[in-house]
C-alpha cells in the first residue's frame, strides 16, 4: 500500500489542489460515522449533475473517505468532479461493532439523504450512481439487495467487490456472521435479479477470488438475463490501485465508467 501511495502520490496531489472539497464532514445520519464530503458542487450551465457516490473498501474493518490531507479514497470523489459530476464520498459503520446489513444500510441512509439534500449543491437526485470497491462493492450490493425494485439510483459500479461466489473466509465472517447463513446473506440472488444496469469490474492483479466472484457475476447475469454487463478486467492494476488510480493519467477505468455513467444517466 504504500508503495501505491509513493507511486500515484504526485499526480493525486495535483487533483487535490485542483479539485478541492466543496463541503467535508456533512451528517448523513446519527452515528460519527455517518458522515460524507462532496466534490464539485455546483450547476454546470446552470443545469444539475449526475451524482456519483463512492464507498470506499477497507476488508469491512477499516477505511475512510480520505480528504484533504489524505488523498486515497477522496481521489474518487475528484475525479467525478473532473467528470462534470458531482462527486461524494461517505464514510459508513464497521465491523467487528456493526455487522452484515449495517454497511447496506448506511447506503440507503445516504441515498435517502441525497434524495433530500443534493439539489441544494447542484446534484440531480433522478440521477445517483453508487460506485464501492471491495467491501464498499459488498455495500452497494447489500443496498440493491435490502431495496429490491426500487428505483432510487439510476446505475452502480462494483469494482473488486465479494458477491456470494466464493465462499467466506475468516475476516469476513467478522461481518457476515458465521458461514453457515451465508447464503440467506449474500447478495447474489439480488444481483442476478436486479434491474438496476450494472458495470462490474475487478483487475489483473487482484486476489484469485476476486476475480472469481468478478466473472461468476457476470456469468450468473448472463445466464438468468441474456444480457452481457458493461465490464472490465484492469490491466496492470492490483485490488488497492484500482480505485486509487482513478484521477490519474490512466484514464481506461475513468473513461468505461464515464460512458456508463452517461449511458444510464443521459449526461
Amino acid at each position: 500500500m504504500e508503495g501505491l501511495l509513493a507511486i500515484l502520490g504526485d499526480e493525486q496531489r495535483l487533483l487535490v489542489a485542483k479539485q478541492p472539497a466543496s463541503a467535508v464532514d456533512v451528517a448523513y445520519g446519527d452515528h460519527e460515522r455517518h458522515v460524507l464530503d462532496i466534490y464539485g458542487a455546483g450547476s454546470q450551465n446552470g443545469e444539475s449533475k449526475p451524482v456519483f457516490v463512492f464507498v470506499h473498501g477497507g476488508g469491512f474493518l477499516k477505511g475512510d473517505k480520505g480528504g484533504s490531507e489524505r488523498w486515497y479514497n477522496a481521489c474518487v470523489g475528484r475525479m467525478a468532479a473532473e467528470q462534470g459530476w458531482l462527486g461524494i464520498v461517505i464514510n459508513y459503520r464497521l465491523a467487528p461493532d456493526f455487522t452484515w446489513p449495517a454497511g447496506g444500510e448506511d447506503v440507503a441512509r445516504v441515498v435517502s439523504w441525497l434524495k433530500s439534500n443534493v439539489a441544494q449543491y447542484g446534484g440531480d437526485a433522478d440521477n445517483i450512481i453508487l460506485c464501492g470497491t471491495s467491501a464498499g462493492a459488498c455495500h452497494v450490493a447489500t443496498y440493491l439487495q435490502l431495496n429490491p425494485g426500487k428505483t432510487d439510483i439510476t446505475g452502480a459500479v462494483l469494482l473488486s467487490g465479494l458477491y456470494g461466489i466464493t465462499p467466506l473466509d475468516d475476516r469476513d465472517t467478522l461481518y457476515y456472521g458465521d458461514a453457515a447463513g451465508y447464503d440467506s446473506r449474500k447478495p447474489l440472488p439480488a444481483l442476478i435479479s436486479t434491474t438496476v444496469p450494472l458495470f462490474i469490474a475487478c483487475t489483473e492483479l487482484d486476489p484469485e477470488r476476486f476475480q472469481k466472484e468478478c466473472i461468476g457475476l457476470l456469468q450468473e447475469r448472463l445466464q438468468a438475463n441474456h444480457i452481457l454487463d458493461r465490464c472490465m478486467l484492469l490491466s496492470g492494476h492490483n485490488h488497492y490501485s484500482v480505485a486509487g488510480h482513478l484521477g490519474t493519467s490512466d484514464t481506461r477505468l475513468r473513461d468505461e465508467i464515464s460512458s456508463f455513467v452517461s449511458s444510464v444517466t443521459g449526461y
